[in-house]
């Protein structure tokens, strides 16, 4: 051994070691989640307990399994569509690592999951009881196949109105209590309707609009006026081809499509309602020629008191 190398040793044995410090640093740091063999991509406006599900299945684990794995701590009991997972900023960003999705790509899809910048928080998760307007619906089975790898065809989504038709898949699910969608291939009309929503989004009073427009038409449809014969042969139509709507529980069928069988007037309306010249010198007489006219009604002399001439009224003053 040469001089040199003696020396190297004597000034290395004086150092005194920290390996300690190091290692007690690196045990206390949160472990970063280690990346999922599959991509599964969240469909849009999914339910946060909908996506881990479905994640889940397709590595053959339970919901259950499948955080415990991820080292996400589950507490609570709950089941879709009455409750929802809600994440810990931790769960968030282990959640987005094993799906191998940036996390603001599944924050974009996922309406209901709010991260932060806390990635090293404690990974947890509890479900939370919804109310029942709150609660997601049945998303398109196909849509849903496709985007898990064929492992299934079930998912729950928070969906927007303009969203309530797939028109590629034909299908529709307009309440959380039908466990199975809807096939809609029978009633052409609400495809049309639906790429019609889609024109009307750009249009600045499209939000207030729909809102009016759907409160009318739900109004109209439950005290049986003015369309209410349009409505009942839809409605024969979607009997025809689903079935299943006579036995989805204690609520009537007729409730449970509501939103489904007057979608294509209540697009109408609004979009009649949106683009009205609303003056405070012009009657509400005025325009109700012209919303006839867009519903194809004939004959259309409402009440004093229906909800129509109400609104019309209303926003003129």
């Amino acid at each position: 051994m040469s001089r040199t190398d003696v020396a190297a040793r004597a000034r290395a044995a004086t150092v005194p070691a920290q390996p300690s410090v190091v290692t007690a640093a690196a045990w206390l740091r949160a472990p970063s989640a280690a990346p999922g063999v599959f991509r599964v991509r969240p469909l849009p406006c999914e339910a946060t307990a909908s996506y881990v599900q479905r994640l889940a299945d397709t590595y053959q684990l339970t919901l259950t399994q499948l955080l415990d794995g991820t080292g996400i701590t589950l507490t609570g009991q709950g089941t879709l569509p009455t409750a929802e997972l809600h994440l810990s900023p931790g769960a968030c960003h282990q959640l987005a690592a094993l799906a191998r999705i940036p996390l603001p790509h599944l924050t974009h899809a996922l309406v209901r999951l709010a991260p932060n910048d806390a990635r090293h928080t404690a990974a947890a998760a509890h479900w939370k009881r919804l109310e029942a307007e709150q609660q997601p619906v049945r998303a398109c089975t196909m849509c849903t196949r496709h985007r898990s790898h064929g492992t299934t065809d079930t998912a729950w989504v928070h969906q927007p109105p303009h969203r309530l038709v797939c028109p590629r898949h034909h299908q529709a699910a307009p309440d959380p209590r039908l466990t199975t969608t809807a096939h809609t291939r029978g009633v052409p009309e609400l495809a049309t309707a639906h790429h019609a929503h889609q024109r009307l989004l750009r249009h600045p009073r499209a939000a207030t609009a729909w809102t009016a427009a759907r409160a009318i038409i739900t109004r109209w449809y439950d005290h049986q006026r003015h369309l209410t014969h349009r409505w009942h042969t839809r409605l024969t139509w979607l009997y025809a081809t689903n079935p299943h709507l006579t036995t989805a529980g204690s609520a009537s069928p007729a409730l449970l499509t509501r939103d489904l069988i007057t979608y294509p007037e209540t697009v109408t309306l609004a979009r009649a309602l949106a683009t009205l010249p609303f003056s405070a010198h012009r009657p509400a007489n005025d325009a109700l020629p012209l919303i006839a006219q867009r519903l194809g009604l004939p004959r259309f002399t409402p009440a004093a008191n229906d909800p129509l001439r109400a609104y019309l009224t209303h926003a003129r003053r």
